[in-house]
């Protein structure tokens, strides 16, 4: 019974390679720090991405450090657009926090942000 469940668990890790290989080519996935990103291209308000997120089993992207942040940046290239990021700002304007309400811990901010404009 141990090597039939050898055999299955090196099927399975083939074909999830194989999967992974399709959604990099895809630009669906990338990853940093044991952290798989990904993305299915849409558009879609804060709201609702969160929301698929949460159905896919995973989160939205909150950025700890530079890599994850270069992770989500792959996106924004990619596709040429925004993305949502899992944080929000405190009662404190211009703080901001992770959505579960702990402190950021890294930021890379763009020049002269977060101005307050609401476009951060």
């Amino acid at each position: 019974a141990g090597n039939e469940m050898e055999d299955v668990i090196h099927q399975i890790e083939h074909r999830i390679s194989r999967l992974e290989g399709v959604l990099y080519l895809e630009k669906a996935i990338t990853a940093s720090g044991g952290k798989v990103f990904a993305t299915n291209g849409k558009r879609g308000d804060f709201r609702t991405t969160l929301k698929t997120c949460e159905e896919a089993g995973g989160s939205i992207a909150a950025p700890r450090n530079q890599g994850e942040n270069d992770a989500i940046l792959y996106f924004v290239k990619s596709f040429n657009t925004y993305a949502y990021l899992g944080i929000k700002e405190s009662l404190i304007p211009s703080k901001f926090l992770f959505l579960d309400g702990t402190r950021l811990s890294y930021t890379n901010w763009h020049s002269k942000e977060p101005s307050g404009k609401g476009e951060e």
